[in-house]
């Protein structure tokens, strides 16, 4: 053997033990943390400002959340709030606010409203919706996995949580639209021959489990909600100009179309024994001339007839409805 193939043979078996241990434990080396799943962006989301801003605000109200698991409630008293149904209650008002297409009224924490205005000597002034949200979390769960390796060792926290959903017409008690969204969330540690980050439990996986769950729902549900017809109703009638609720916050503009309707009989139906309103008539055509109000309770706008005649009729039979722009 010459000395040349000596010497290559003892340099590699004098390797050091160190670089021996990390050419042994690369496989097992933790992956960089992944982010929470959330929904990816839809073109729905992707709406140009100026075309999101035509959209006339519907009202809507988040009603009961509640929570159909069992995570959470080893504590919990049948009197007692669940916090995860109520946390999936806040989290959707807040993406329907953020949406800027609607005016979100709150219905579970109704009484504490009631509370602070008999506390202020005042009466309140409920609005009426043209939608109401209600819903549950039917699923959560969190898991652990992990590998282990020769020299490291990893750790995967997982939460997983989907949410069901119903629109409810207010005016019926009918439940006319359900969906379901789903997500996760995870987190990933490990250690290399005993460096590294130490896996603790990471409560805000729940959290972005639960917001991923309400994103994967969320185009869906304002799609069906924008299907719902805009209305309002009118507030006086001077001649040919038309005082009507609803303003700038709800998306009106000067010179805006829309239609008077009046509303159809009501006539017993004998199949159901129901009640059964005939379709509404068109009977005039108003526009926007300006609109007034600091908030959304208070606005309005004053409109004059293009056409028809609105005459004699009792405001209360007449409602205001979208034609278009």
């Amino acid at each position: 053997m010459t000395y040349q193939q000596k010497c290559k043979r003892w340099t590699t078996l004098s390797l050091p033990l160190s670089a021996l241990a990390l050419t042994l434990t690369a496989c097992a080396t933790p992956a960089p943390a992944p982010k929470a799943v959330v929904a990816p962006v839809t073109a729905a989301q992707q709406i140009q400002p100026e075309l999101a801003a035509k959209v006339l605000k519907r009202k809507v109200a988040v009603g009961r959340f509640t929570n159909e698991t069992r995570y959470g409630k080893a504590l919990l008293s049948g009197d007692q709030l669940d916090p995860l149904g109520k946390q999936t209650s806040d989290m959707l008002s807040a993406r329907l606010v953020q949406s800027g297409k609607f005016l979100v009224f709150e219905r579970p924490d109704i009484a504490v409203v009631q509370k602070e205005l008999w506390q202020q000597g005042k009466q309140g002034n409920l609005v009426g919706v043209d939608a109401l949200i209600i819903g549950s979390l039917t699923e959560f769960g969190r898991t652990t996995e992990g590998e282990s390796g020769f020299f490291s060792n990893t750790k995967k926290q997982v939460a997983r949580a989907k949410v069901e959903i119903r629109l409810v017409d207010v005016t019926t008690g009918q439940a006319f639209f359900s969906a379901s969204g789903s997500g996760e969330a995870a987190v990933e540690n490990g250690t290399v021959m005993g460096f590294g980050d130490r896996a603790a439990y990471d409560q805000t996986l729940n959290d972005k489990a639960i917001g991923a769950a309400i994103s994967d729902v969320m185009d869906r549900l304002v799609s069906k909600l924008s299907e719902r017809p805009w209305h309002s109703d009118i507030l006086k009638i001077n001649g040919a100009q038309v005082f009507i609720s609803g303003g700038e916050r709800q998306g009106l503009r000067a010179g805006d179309r829309l239609s008077v309707m009046k509303q159809g009989d009501t006539v017993r139906s004998a199949q159901t024994g129901f009640d059964i309103a005939l379709p509404p008539s068109r009977v005039a055509e108003v526009v926007v001339d300006s609109t007034f109000g600091d908030n959304e309770s208070n606005e309005g706008s004053v409109t004059h007839i293009t056409s028809g005649s609105i005459g004699s009729d009792d405001p209360k039979t007449l409602s205001i409805q979208e034609t278009g722009r």
